[in-house]
């Protein structure tokens, strides 16, 4: 059996490369994935959690599912807005979103 601290090193590993990602990625897809990367760090706690401290519980599980749906409508939405800002400004580069205002 896998320790427990091996998989909150991995979610950590993935949280902060996210939150890296998300501050320094200037393209708008990379931020994108930046913040899966976050998210999924949190549903492999949620996992983690439920196996180690509760294993006849089944919430961390249905958490980590929600999670995941969520995940998914918030990825279709956010690839759905960046193909029209790229449709329209033809970049997606974060900086140039500030044109859209004008």
């Amino acid at each position: 059996m896998i320790p427990m601290e091996h998989y909150l090193i991995l979610s950590s590993i993935m949280f902060f490369t996210g939150i890296y990602g998300f501050i320094t990625r200037k393209n708008m897809l990379a931020v994108l994935i930046s913040i899966e990367l976050i998210l999924n760090s949190v549903e492999i706690n949620f996992s983690v959690f439920n196996r180690y401290l509760y294993p006849e519980g089944m919430e961390g599980m249905i958490f980590s599912l929600f999670g995941i749906a969520i995940s998914a409508a918030e990825t279709a939405v956010a690839i759905a807005i960046i193909i029209n800002i790229y449709r329209n400004m033809q970049d997606i580069s974060v900086r140039q979103i500030n044109k859209m205002k004008h």
